[in-house]
């Protein structure tokens, strides 16, 4: 019984963790602040309640190695990158749009990761990039960096090559971290990265916009990677990756409800390509993880 419940409750927190991560697209609309500003005010949040998260923990604030804080810096500031374009593709697009284009991201993970492994890249693999290209180019509603939708089509998908390069580099060099600790670290770098091209004067910035602010930081930015990293505790890592799937849905749905933002036949389309391929490819990726590991066993 109690694996079980462990894993139903498992189950909750990971819908709940990538329900908000959903949520944050919302942000994109609701805080009148550029992209920019919006993702250091976001990171400054997030990064004190991330510390208070670790400590809390029992873990210690300090890296291991001294070369991880490099790492760190690095991870910081493709992340910072990856926030920004993230929220402006959002801004001048729609948020099912600017999350169709962020979720190509699974799939360019599966095309580029044969490149650090030293492993062939499939047929089928090649397929699932046509796939993810007849989805997002049913979004384009022009060929021209004059629409505000196409601009904004072409920064979700540089949010999402950044993000891939992020999720490499941290599999490969800053995986012994917990999510916490890790994300504590990418937080207070984009901080300072970020900080010198910060324009809005906080002086200025009313009562409602700093709620909306510490409810982006606290609740769905350091609340969700706390519940995503108990969920990898309770869960295969295939069911995470499929749940994490509905992200793009999630986030499409509350948008529809809380910002009345409704969904064009062509996005629904090229939103269903991008997902299912998504999912498709999280399968094929976990197959080929659990073929690897009953070979190693045979061999050995």
């Amino acid at each position: 019984m109690k694996p079980n419940t462990s894993s139903h409750h498992g189950l909750i927190e990971l819908h709940i963790a990538v329900l908000l991560f959903g949520g944050t697209a919302l942000f994109s609309k609701l805080i009148p602040l550029s992209a920019l500003d919006i993702t250091v005010l976001r990171c400054a949040v997030a990064a004190l309640i991330l510390a208070l998260i670790v400590k809390s923990s029992g873990c210690r604030l300090r890296l291991n190695a001294h070369k991880d804080y490099l790492i760190a810096l690095g991870l910081g500031v493709i992340v910072s990158l990856h926030w920004v374009t993230y929220f402006a593709s959002m801004q001048l697009s729609s948020v099912a749009i600017g999350m169709i284009a962020f979720f190509t991201y699974p799939v360019m993970t599966v095309l580029v990761e044969p490149l650090f492994n030293a492993s062939r890249l499939k047929r089928a693999d090649l397929l699932s990039g046509i796939s993810v290209l007849c989805g997002v180019s049913l979004l384009i509603p022009e060929a021209t960096l004059g629409n505000d939708v196409t601009l904004g089509i072409i920064l979700g998908i540089l949010s999402a090559m950044l993000f891939t390069a992020r999720n490499i580099l941290h599999k490969r060099y800053f995986a012994e971290y917990s999510g916490a600790q890790a994300m504590l670290y990418q937080t207070a770098v984009a901080v300072v990265f970020l900080m010198p091209w910060h324009q809005v004067n906080i002086s200025t910035i009313n009562q409602s916009v700093w709620g909306l602010i510490i409810l982006l930081g606290v609740v769905f930015t350091a609340a969700p990677h706390a519940l995503f990293t108990s969920a990898l505790r309770q869960l295969s890592a295939k069911t995470v990756s499929l749940v994490s799937c509905l992200q793009p849905l999630y986030g499409a749905l509350l948008a529809l409800w809380l910002l009345g933002e409704e969904l064009a036949l062509n996005t629904i389309i090229g939103g269903a390509l991008v997902v299912i391929t998504a999912i498709y490819e999280t399968q094929q990726s976990h197959k080929n993880q659990r073929a690897k590991k009953q070979s190693n066993m045979t061999s050995a």
